[in-house]
């Protein structure tokens, strides 16, 4: 564990970053706004049903502020609900953080390549410029440069730790330096936190209030299908992000599912626990193949390594039926394979065909 900085409470003057179109924002004010049950006759629904057979109420708009699971994730993770965003994967967040607080053609953001490329493609979509600052060769922030690059226009940074691709987790104590340094919105993507010991940066949003953590219920909860992600700030952001989201972003079956599952945490830990298991077997077993150059430390469910032809092996996995992710294209990963950790027969099959592909 890294040793942690003791920092007093920061102010952050939300109304200087926010775009004022949306400050000045009326948001979409629906039906379910004002009520959620009783005789419902206010949303030109469909009160016969739906045209799918054992499928209740989904003849009915879902609630669009979601108040039993923003509360069931606020309890799992130590916060209030009010402090508790939902949305369609984090990738929703990631735009609307975007959108909130950029004005396109005008203001930046910055990334840390090699990281998760939503960031790059939401900065797109968006018309903002987008600046990159690289990790080191070891996969940790370069923070002097980090801040030297930043600029008036700079309005968001996004950090991903336990970093997607690379699966290792950015030293804690360089995040805090740029969330006090920073007089802007640090968004620390943690999809894969529930995979390592290092504790979810959610405790802290208290202390420094331009703290957005993003995550997921896609990896450690198994529930990629549902498409269900979630932001965890303060009070203020929360609010600005419930104003400009889709008024029923979250649908009923997604709901009902994420809820089911966080009333079962325990399933959820069961399931990390095997997945390190078989990560640590994985990864003995690539140490054997001597093609194999690196295998890069993992906090994740997932492991990168370098091997000899990476591109060719890669290839010639496919093409047998096992499919992994080429990611010899991205700065600092030459070489390199990101392999997901899978079931034990799964991760057989595949450690059984990498050595036959490099025999």
């Amino acid at each position: 564990m890294e040793k942690q900085q003791k920092v007093e409470k920061q102010s952050l003057n939300l109304e200087k970053l926010v775009r004022p179109n949306i400050l000045a924002l009326s948001p979409y004010h629906c039906a379910r706004d004002d009520y959620e049950s009783g005789l419902l006759l206010d949303a030109n629904e469909n009160a016969f049903g739906p045209a799918v057979e054992n499928k209740d109420k989904l003849n009915r708009y879902p609630s669009p502020r979601q108040e039993k699971l923003r509360s069931l994730i606020a309890d799992f993770r130590s916060v209030e609900m009010e402090q508790v965003f939902v949305g369609v994967g984090s990738d929703e967040a990631i735009d609307l953080l975007i959108r909130i607080f950029c004005n396109p053609g005008k203001d930046s953001i910055l990334i840390t390549p090699p990281t998760y490329g939503m960031y790059q493609v939401a900065a797109d979509i968006n018309d903002i410029k987008v600046i990159s600052v690289p990790l080191t060769a070891s996969f940790q922030l370069q923070t002097d440069q980090i801040l030297q690059s930043l600029t008036d226009q700079t309005k968001i940074i996004f950090l991903c730790s336990p970093n997607n691709p690379t699966g290792n987790n950015l030293n804690r104590n360089d995040i805090k330096t740029i969330l006090t340094q920073f007089n802007g919105i640090v968004v620390v993507d943690e999809a894969y936190i529930d995979f390592s010991e290092m504790e979810s940066l959610a405790s802290q949003i208290d202390t420094y209030p331009n703290l957005v953590v993003l995550q997921t219920l896609s990896k450690s909860f198994g529930l990629a299908g549902i498409r269900l992600g979630l932001a965890i700030t303060s009070e203020e952001i929360i609010n600005l992000m419930m104003k400009v989201k889709a008024p029923y972003n979250i649908n009923q079956l997604t709901s009902e599912t994420a809820i089911q599952a966080l009333q079962n945490i325990g399933k959820m830990k069961n399931t990390v626990k095997q997945i390190i298991e078989e990560r640590e077997r994985v990864r003995k077993e690539l140490e054997k193949i001597d093609t194999v150059h690196i295998i890069h430390p993992s906090d994740t469910n997932f492991i990168l390594f370098e091997i000899e032809r990476a591109l060719e092996v890669y290839q010639e996995l496919a093409e047998s039926g096992v499919i992994v992710r080429y990611r010899g294209g991205q700065i600092h990963c030459d070489n390199c394979i990101r392999v997901t950790i899978g079931r034990p027969e799964e991760n057989d099959r595949f450690l059984s065909q990498l050595k036959k592909t490099v025999s």
